[in-house]
């Protein structure tokens, strides 16, 4: 059977460039097709599943809840049936136990951490982070392979994700602090950046992801 890959859609930000990109990666990994739903049922039945997620937190918490019975099969896919998820930007940060922006609004509670404001040591750098940074891969993954500490990533975010267990942060960037870039555990991994604008090292992590066995 042909391997599916669900990009939710729940109006929360725009999919064409990730779209794009993962379909691109698809055809390059003869890795299935790839479909962009707002279907519960298309969610519960692809073999993998991605979320994306532009501008505040509690706008998209709020976008994704207002879908009915959405979240429900996006949590039936990842924790039930354990079947391979990458959260993208605002995506990611949902993955925590809590986001501290603006207001304190719950996660989903899979990843243990808080998304909390980038407070940067040098005050001449600027928030939002925005642009390209330096990835630091701390904890190998097979979603990572052949992406190397130095390869670049494309950000736009004003916070991030604060670990409860050092061993869920996999990579970071140096923003006069350290910057979570990438989380993971399990069947799940989530990405700060957006690897859809990455250039090599995002495609090369996309198309890793169309082909990881967890």
């Amino acid at each position: 059977m042909t391997q599916i890959t669900a990009l939710v859609d729940y109006d929360s930000g725009n999919l064409h460039s990730a779209a794009k990109a993962f379909e691109r990666m698809a055809v390059e990994a003869n890795a299935g097709r790839v479909i962009i739903t707002s279907d519960p049922k298309e969610v519960a039945t692809a073999d993998r599943v991605v979320l994306p997620g532009d501008g505040a937190y509690p706008a998209c918490k709020r976008a994704l809840a207002e879908f009915s019975g959405l979240y429900e099969a996006i949590e039936r896919a990842v924790i039930k049936d354990a079947k391979p998820f990458m959260g993208i930007c605002v995506g990611m940060q949902m993955m925590a136990t809590v986001s501290r922006e603006y207001e304190d609004t719950d996660g989903f509670d899979w990843i243990g951490g808080e998304i909390v404001k980038i407070e940067p040591s040098d005050k001449r750098l600027k928030v939002p982070h925005m642009g390209w940074n330096d990835l630091v891969i701390d904890t190998p993954h097979p979603v990572m392979d052949g992406v190397s500490t130095g390869d670049h990533a494309y950000f736009v975010h004003s916070y991030h994700m604060k670990v409860a267990n050092p061993a869920h942060r996999l990579a970071h960037v140096d923003y006069a602090g350290d910057v979570t870039a990438i989380i993971g555990r399990d069947n799940m991994i989530g990405m700060q950046f957006h690897p859809e604008k990455s250039q090599s090292a995002g495609l090369r992590l996309i198309s890793n992801f169309l082909s990881w066995k967890p």
